[in-house]
């Protein structure tokens, strides 16, 4: 199973050591890898290249700020639910409304409280294993649905499956040539 990743995304190099180590320091615990961008157009090149679990975006850098950075973000379509964590030193209902509306999913206020941001950043990588864990057992049962299926179809008799009430849900092409009825009349 692929590692999942954060992206972390500060104009200001201390800030983002700091967020990096405190992370870093959780990752033992929690297998993830951290990537960091100090400009929103650096995580953009990122987006471009990794799959995130969870994305902490600074609101206020030069250039392109957190905010536009999130908008671009959200068009690409793989990344349209990724959890965004807005990271901001000031409270502005501007901001927080307009972070919102792009689908960030929390604020967290400077200075952050190391306990919290590792918290939000495990439980956003638990959700995207899970996630990926269900994706995985879907696909497995589609396939197995699909063989099934061609075994069935493939089957010298005459085959149907219904359910308990009787209504019928399968027949193979057998089934069709014994009763003479096409296969749409025969289901339901």
């Amino acid at each position: 199973m692929q590692i999942p990743k954060v992206l972390l995304v500060n104009d200001d190099a201390a800030s983002l050591f700091a967020l990096e180590s405190l992370l870093v320091g959780a990752m033992r615990e929690h297998e993830y890898e951290v990537i960091t961008a100090a400009s929103g157009s650096e995580a953009l090149r990122q987006v471009l290249t990794h799959e995130f679990a969870v994305i902490l975006l600074d609101v206020n850098m030069p250039g392109m700020d957190g905010l536009e950075t999130a908008e671009l973000i959200r068009t690409r379509k793989r990344f349209r639910h990724t959890p965004i964590l807005f990271l901001t030193g000031y409270r502005n209902d501007d901001h927080l409304f307009r972070g919102y509306d792009l689908g960030a999913v929390d604020f967290l206020f400077k200075p952050i409280v190391p306990e919290i941001l590792r918290s939000k950043v495990t439980v956003f990588v638990e959700l995207a294993r899970n996630s990926k864990l269900l994706q995985r057992q879907a696909e497995t049962l589609a396939r197995a649905e699909q063989r099934f299926r061609l075994l069935l179809e493939a089957a010298p008799d005459a085959m149907l499956i219904s359910r308990e009430d009787g209504i019928v849900t399968l027949v193979n092409s057998r089934t069709e040539e014994l009763f003479g009825w096409p296969r749409e009349l025969l289901l339901g």
